[in-house]
């Protein structure tokens, strides 16, 4: 009996790592500032789920956020795989501004403009880490005068409307 319950305790030892981490996420916070049109993009996910991506997103560099060539390109694909269009169905061109890596912490930060008279209504597409993870879920929050509108997106699914009353 004692074997049996040792043997048990060694199988719950070893899944506790794996269902710990059953899947891959990230967070996108898009602040609309509804007097001027000022666009805030910020991409958040862990370490642990964009070093695997790499292979994927910087094919010629090292799978490793220490290497300068694979964050540059990380920053280059988080431009590419989110997109925002104003209310008149414009793209929003979003630049790079920041990139903040503590721990296993990677935040990207991008900013943009869109004619104030169009932030009442924002198109979303996020794309991010789906190339690289097929359970990929990305939450975006936008939020714009003091209210927060959530779109989720999974691999496959295009880009949802948020519209805003005030």
């Amino acid at each position: 009996m004692r074997r049996v319950l040792t043997a048990i305790g060694a199988l719950l030892a070893l899944s506790t790592p794996a269902a710990a981490h059953r899947g891959h996420e990230a967070l996108t916070v898009v602040e609309i500032d509804a007097a001027t049109g000022a666009v805030t993009v910020t991409h958040r996910a862990a370490a642990h789920d964009v070093e695997p991506a790499l292979s994927v997103i910087a094919p010629n560099a090292q799978q490793s956020l220490d290497d300068p060539d694979a964050v540059k390109a990380l920053e280059a694909y988080g431009a590419r795989a989110f997109r925002l269009w104003d209310a008149d169905g414009k793209p929003v061109a979003l630049v790079h501004r920041r990139t903040n890596l503590a721990g296993d912490d990677v935040e990207l930060v991008y900013a943009g403009q869109m004619p104030k008279a169009a932030t009442r209504a924002v198109t979303v597409d996020s794309d991010l880490l789906e190339d690289a993870h097929a359970d990929e879920e990305n939450l975006v929050n936008v939020r714009r005068a003091g209210v927060t509108k959530s779109a989720e997106f999974y691999l496959g699914q295009g880009p949802q409307k948020l519209v805003f009353e005030k």
